[in-house]
């Protein structure tokens, strides 16, 4: 996103007076292409992925062990308290 596209890119489409008809995807296209939305997107890295980096490959989880919608937020839920509790020990220390 930083650099154009040098062999074929997405497209952005641009609906005037229509925009009952965008759809969510477009408009998000829109917003993460605007000079904000770059700004806003790049402080991602240093936000959210180090956290699913840390619980993927410095705790080995990678994959869910249960099974279903419930079981499987509950599973991830108790990766994030493992993940917050380790953050607030390395702080105290």
């Amino acid at each position: 996103m930083r650099k154009p596209p040098k062999a074929t890119g997405r497209q952005v489409q641009f609906l005037i007076n229509q925009s009952q008809n965008i759809s969510h995807s477009d408009r998000m296209k829109v917003k993460i292409d605007s000079p904000a939305g770059r700004w806003q997107y790049s402080k991602r890295l240093g936000a959210i992925e180090p956290v699913f980096g840390n619980i993927t490959v410095n705790k080995g989880i990678n994959k869910f062990t249960l099974r279903g919608q419930e079981k499987v937020n509950a599973q991830w839920q108790l990766y994030c308290l493992v993940h917050n509790i380790e953050k607030l020990r390395n702080s105290l220390y």
